[in-house]
């Protein structure tokens, strides 16, 4: 690196990152920035040097950008007098588009015709994945003939129902297939240190495809969709999860409107690193 010169250190992805580029911005006495997308702090919050030194990378930056204003005001407490610009996130390229339902659904072995609703991600408690079980098995003691598929890694101490299908953890390929398979997307947080800060990328993701989608009403989900009420479930209540399902089910594809694409992030994050 002492023959690159670097005009600039970049930390993202976790709070160690954010250290690590406050440490080598001072060795090669150049510009460091931090980009965050979620509440580092809420991974180990245990871990109070850590914190202290993630904070003082954020007050010591060049520049600092957030996925959206609640991460942004949050690290906003760690440099009161400079800003913290947003960056949101986006779906990655090359894209996520509406592709055939069916066709889709032939590669994973899915009932052509069936109602399907559809979760890909962390399979943890933290998340609130028992609320969606219990708002299924509320949807089909109430009539409701849908399937439930799922898709990421499982927590150990979760225990699938018998009535969801788990496709293991897909790669990333296979993602794109996987929503458009799909009536309906559910996305799901808790309001806690992490899910108040989250701003989950398989949102923007199914929003790209048009899918129908439910997520749980954190603040940063209330966000991305423009508090549209349709699509927000009350945070740990599978009576209103089962009753926002019920009515997403009678939609079909949805247009969310311009989405921010990973080129526009890309060249906003450019803009803010050229104006320091």
């Amino acid at each position: 690196m002492d023959a690159i010169k670097p005009d600039w250190i970049v930390g993202f992805s976790d709070t160690y990152f954010g250290i690590m580029a406050m440490a080598l911005g001072r060795r090669f006495a150049c510009r460091f920035a931090i980009d965050a997308y979620d509440n580092y702090e809420s991974y180990l919050p245990w871990c109070t040097p850590l914190r202290f030194l993630w904070r003082q990378a954020v007050a010591k930056a060049t520049a600092v950008t957030a996925a959206g204003p609640q991460l942004a005001e949050l690290l906003q407490q760690a440099r009161p007098e400079r800003p913290v610009y947003i960056v949101p996130m986006a779906a990655d390229p090359p894209g996520f588009i509406p592709l055939d339902r069916t066709a889709c659904r032939l590669e994973f072995n899915l009932p052509p015709f069936k109602k399907i609703i559809g979760y890909c991600g962390s399979i943890y408690r933290n998340r609130g994945i028992e609320i969606l079980f219990d708002a299924h098995d509320i949807l089909k003691k109430t009539g409701h003939d849908t399937d439930l598929v799922l898709a990421g890694r499982i927590g150990k101490s979760i225990a699938l129902p018998t009535s969801a299908k788990w496709l293991g953890y897909l790669p990333d390929d296979k993602m794109t297939v996987f929503l458009n398979s799909l009536d309906i997307a559910v996305v799901l947080n808790r309001t806690s240190s992490f899910g108040n800060f989250s701003y989950p990328v398989k949102l923007y993701e199914a929003m790209g495809c048009g899918i129908p989608v439910v997520a749980t009403d954190t603040p940063p989900a209330n966000w991305i969709l423009k508090g549209d009420v349709r699509f927000l479930a009350h945070p740990d209540d599978p009576y209103d999860l089962a009753d926002k399902i019920r009515q997403a089910l009678t939609l079909n594809r949805i247009e969310y409107g311009e989405q921010t694409s990973w080129e526009q992030s890309c060249r906003s994050f450019e803009e803010v690193l050229s104006q320091q």
